[in-house]
């Protein structure tokens, strides 16, 4: 081959393969060692000759350079001035060696900068969306005012109101859904990647994005229009204080969506349990978590009152998940939660248990909460317990209304029943349908069905079992 021909070559294989390409075949075109090295520590496996001489180029500050041993040549071309190529040949090497090694340094350099501007790039992406999460964490605890200082710095400022969007894509299309999503609110919309589901985006928009009639929103229209394999759940309008409960419709919403020929849903019309609950049961939520808000650690590592709090929400969001939003291992996870369990007396096996701490952490705020329960000594003499706060009249109302769906005449045969029986079976599929006399299969089945009627999400987290437990149990006791 010609040298027109190698330096083509080069080019050709420094824009198709990059560095690792171009080197790997100089090392096979000229045999022995063809490699980078660092003026002051040896990048990979290199020679001793090869690390020598790159130290020796830096130190006379000179561009080029051959060190002859008893057998072997070093050859070395400066690139940037901290790296040199560098070549260890047997003797007698190849002719065309140091054209070729010359000829090929230039390219060499400038795509060993390509890459690692790319190296650069992608770090700044991934800590920019690992902020982004953060943000989204401080907002799902309460922790407003943090949320709102870091999310300045990146833009754009967090709308309040909003109105909450999870959007479920295909594996490997949220980087595109994301791109559609800034270009529909013209850039407006604080985009999370979901931590826990790799399918679903969660969009923070201004409710200009997001107005019309409670079936349809614009901005879930435009986003399916554009791609029209996603599905999108929307929440109802609401302040960034309630981000908590825009997640939790929104991601109802998406159960709706999900079998709706639009593709999009918003979340339904229907009384929230925390506002019916909030007069008879603020005593009761306060003095049953007063343990977990005013808890102090033994050791500085170890969680406090606010972090445990933030782990009971999290696993009650989405169960054994809750390790991705965390970012703790499952056994971190298992030992904080005897640790809630020990503190506040409950068995978190228990649907019942669980239902009960769902409310709770509801009814009161993470920021706010150790104030009240530093005079909870009185406050927790006078509280009620959860079935005296069930009894209020405002959630037997809610509670008849939150079921009124299931017999229905739009419900299917013995909705009731499978509900009953799944609560009653602490949410578990396999006893519940043992119990139903019928397959695992079957039951799943019945309650996707039921959850298509109640336009909630049942069978994945968050799943409304809590508020259905609490409903049940409070019709029972007004009964």
């Amino acid at each position: 081959m010609s040298r027109s021909d190698d330096i083509l070559k080069v080019h050709r294989l420094a824009h198709a393969g990059g560095s690792a390409a171009l080197l790997e075949w100089l090392t096979s075109h000229l045999g022995g060692w063809v490699g980078v090295v660092e003026a002051r520590a040896e990048h990979g496996p290199a020679p001793e000759a090869a690390v020598r001489g790159a130290a020796e180029l830096a130190a006379r500050g000179v561009r080029s350079a051959v060190l002859h041993g008893a057998h072997s040549a070093t050859l070395l071309f400066a690139l940037d001035g901290r790296r040199a190529l560098a070549a260890v040949l047997e003797q007698p090497h190849h002719p065309d060696a140091p054209a070729l090694l010359a000829d090929a340094a230039v390219p060499l350099d400038l795509v060993l900068r390509a890459e690692e501007a790319g190296r650069r790039e992608e770090r700044v992406r991934r800590a920019e969306a690992q902020v982004r999460e953060a943000v989204l964490h401080l907002l799902m605890n309460g922790r407003l005012s943090t949320a709102h200082q870091i999310s300045v710095t990146l833009g754009p400022a967090l709308p309040d109101p909003m109105r909450m969007y999870v959007v479920e894509c295909p594996i490997g299309r949220r980087a595109e859904v994301m791109r559609l999503c800034r270009e529909l609110t013209d850039g407006r919309a604080w985009i999370v990647r979901c931590p826990v589901y790799v399918r679903h985006l969660i969009v923070l928009a201004p409710p200009a994005t997001a107005t019309g009639p409670a079936t349809g929103d614009p901005l879930a229209e435009a986003l399916v229009e554009g791609a029209p394999d996603c599905a999108v759940g929307v929440s109802g309008e609401m302040g960034l204080s309630e981000a908590p409960t825009a997640y939790t419709q929104a991601f109802h919403a998406l159960a709706v969506a999900r079998g709706s020929d639009d593709r999009h849903a918003r979340f339904g019309p229907g009384p929230e349990l925390a506002l019916a609950a909030h007069g008879a049961g603020a005593g009761w939520a306060e003095a049953l978590l007063a343990p977990l808000h005013t808890y102090a650690p033994r050791r500085p590592q170890d969680p406090g009152g606010q972090e445990l709090r933030a782990t009971a929400h999290a696993w009650l969001n989405f169960t054994s998940h809750a390790t991705r939003l965390l970012k703790i291992h499952r056994n971190t996870l298992a030992a904080r939660l005897r640790l809630i369990e020990a503190l506040l007396g409950l068995n978190l096996a228990r649907l019942a248990d669980q239902s009960a701490l769902s409310l709770a952490l509801r009814l009161t705020s993470g920021a706010g909460a150790r104030a009240g329960a530093e005079s909870g000594g009185a406050l927790g003499a006078a509280a009620p317990d959860l079935d005296d706060v069930l009894r209020d009249p405002r959630l037997t109302d809610w509670a008849r209304t939150h079921l009124s769906g299931l017999s229905g005449p739009d419900a299917p045969p013995g909705a009731r029943a499978t509900v009953r029986a799944w609560l009653a079976h602490d949410a578990q599929l396999v006893p519940a349908a043992a119990a139903l006399g019928v397959s695992v299969p079957g039951a799943r089945k019945r309650l996707a069905r039921i959850e298509a009627l109640l336009e909630r999400s049942l069978l994945q987290s968050p799943s409304a079992r809590y508020d259905l437990w609490l409903a049940h149990r409070s019709e029972e006791l007004a009964g």
